[in-house]
Formats: structure tokens, sequence, C-alpha cells
């Protein structure tokens, strides 16, 4: 049975074109799906679950935004985890923040409004890479001292992702252990 459930998710991911973004006039550096999952796609299925597993775990509006999580991480070579961590502790994955603000990361103090939280997680994805890493704040002690004035924000942080790592090993185990052979 839970092979056959591994399969159909597998030939899911593959097959549905949701999942494949193409290409529009002048992006031609765009990052888009079917690039990722050629390169590992078992790194992006595990990444892609244990963000929707979690965000499904607390509850969160943000749960169909997991794609846009994904996409940005690998436009911006950031870590997968870290923008959902965010928002984690900003906004409990979005739950609480400013009506119709759709800024679950705190930015701005919670005071910037975004039109939806799509856009949210691309620009602050692009202000992290282009204001913090770009810069040298390169791990979470660094961007914490930097973005929150909460000494134990890092710490917070890194709980989050800690979650997320270990959702994903779980998923490998499980996934791993019953392989599909065709």
């Amino acid at each position: 049975m839970g092979k056959k459930i591994f399969l159909m998710i597998v030939l899911f991911l593959f097959l549905n074109p949701f999942f494949v973004f193409g290409k529009e006039a002048g992006e031609s550096a765009k990052i888009t799906y079917k690039t990722i999952l050629q390169e590992e796609p078992k790194t992006v299925f595990y990444q892609k679950a244990a963000i929707k597993n979690i965000l499904e775990k607390y509850h969160s509006p943000l749960i169909g935004e997991v794609d846009t999580f994904i996409k940005v991480c690998y436009q911006y070579q950031l870590d997968c985890y870290l923008l959902p961590s965010i928002a984690g502790i900003e906004s409990t994955f979005g739950q609480y923040l400013i009506p119709s603000s759709f800024n679950p990361f705190g930015w701005g103090g919670g005071k910037i409004f975004f039109k939806n939280f799509k856009e949210a997680i691309e620009k602050v994805a692009s202000a992290l890479k282009n204001n913090y890493i770009d810069r040298g704040l390169t791990t979470v002690e660094t961007i914490g001292k930097v973005y929150s004035e909460s000494p134990s924000w890092s710490q917070k942080v890194l709980f989050f992702i800690n979650q997320f790592k270990k959702e994903e090993e779980n998923l490998r185990l499980y996934f791993e252990k019953n392989t599909v052979k065709l």
C-alpha cells in the first residue's frame, strides 16, 4: 500500500503541469521547477513535503505557498527552511499578523503590507539575499542580530529549522525504506 502511495505522489509531482513553471519572455535565467526537478528531484520532493507537513501541523494559512518557498530558496540560494522558520516565530506561520498585511515575517516591524503571501515571500527572500547574505551575514545567528531586537530570535528560528529538517529526515527514512522498483 505504501509503495503505491509513493508511486502516485511521485507521478503526480512529475506529471502535474502545476508544478512546472514555464519561462516568460526575457526571463531566461528564471528558476523553474523543471530546472529544480532535473537537478535533485528527491531533495526537492522531501523539502516540499517537510514544509507542507509542518505548515499543516500548525494550521498555517501559508500552506498554499509551499511551491513559492521552494522556488525562492533555490532562486536566492537560501536554506529552504529559513523563510518558513522566520514566519514560524514572527507570526506563528502566518496566523497572527496585521490584518490584510500578508506579512508573516514581521518585515518592517510587521507594518509593511504585501498584496499576498507570495509577494511577501519573494520580496523578503530577495531582501535577505541582497541585504544580509551578500553582505556576509550568512548564519542564522548573524542574520538575527540585524533582523530582530530579540536576543533569542536566532535560537527560535533554529528550533523551527530543526523541526523541518527532522520532518525531512523522517520522510527520507520512510520513503527510502519503502522504495518502489519498476
